[in-house]
């Protein structure tokens, strides 16, 4: 039997894979890194020579959150481009879909916010994840600042509808939230 040594690469992906799961389980600052180490597979003292602190492994896994929505914008946007239609409706559909499919990405999103006044190294890597995905919808979309800030309102209004499972109510309050709302009368596209 041939043993595979992995590289440090290979150790810093599960290491954020890792961190992830047990960042979105339990909270940024709730998660001792042990945890994560233990999830990965790794001594704890090998998990600080590939992030030397918490904050540094925190980053990582908001930058990676992001790339993964950003990503996830571009090719729903890119097709509906390409198709002729609509390029922040399967952008917020296919956010709205994202949300079900890989729900950890929402805990960590809210997990990195509330992070954030605490850490400003947290703070810097969302607000450049955030600056990202506005330019790539503003640019895809041709959408003008009014248009894409109701994007993200309404993708806003998804992470709670999506956090609280208001889908899941049967009660009129929780429909005026989740009930699909008229096109804008000003052409705006909404998600």
């Amino acid at each position: 039997m041939v043993r595979t040594l992995s590289n440090a690469e290979d150790r810093r992906e599960a290491v954020v894979a890792a961190a992830m799961h047990t960042f979105a389980e339990r909270g940024i600052n709730g998660t001792p890194t042990s945890a994560v180490a233990e999830a990965a597979g790794i001594s704890h003292a090998y998990l600080f020579r590939l992030y030397p602190t918490k904050v540094d492994l925190a980053v990582a896994v908001a930058e990676r959150c992001m790339a993964r929505i950003h990503a996830a914008f571009v090719e729903a946007g890119s097709h509906a481009a390409r198709d002729g239609e609509e390029v922040l409706a399967a952008m917020g559909h296919t956010y709205a879909e994202l949300l079900v499919a890989e729900p950890e990405l929402l805990l960590l999103q809210l997990h990195a916010h509330a992070a954030s006044p605490q850490h400003p190294e947290m703070r810097d890597a969302m607000r450049s994840g955030w600056q990202r995905l506005v330019e790539m919808v503003t640019t895809l979309s041709g959408a003008d600042g009014p248009e894409v800030q109701r994007f993200f309102a309404y993708g806003m209004l998804l992470n709670v509808v999506a956090a609280l499972g208001l889908e899941d109510l049967d009660a009129p309050w929780a429909h005026t939230l989740t009930d699909k709302p008229e096109p804008p009368a000003d052409g705006a596209a909404g998600c």
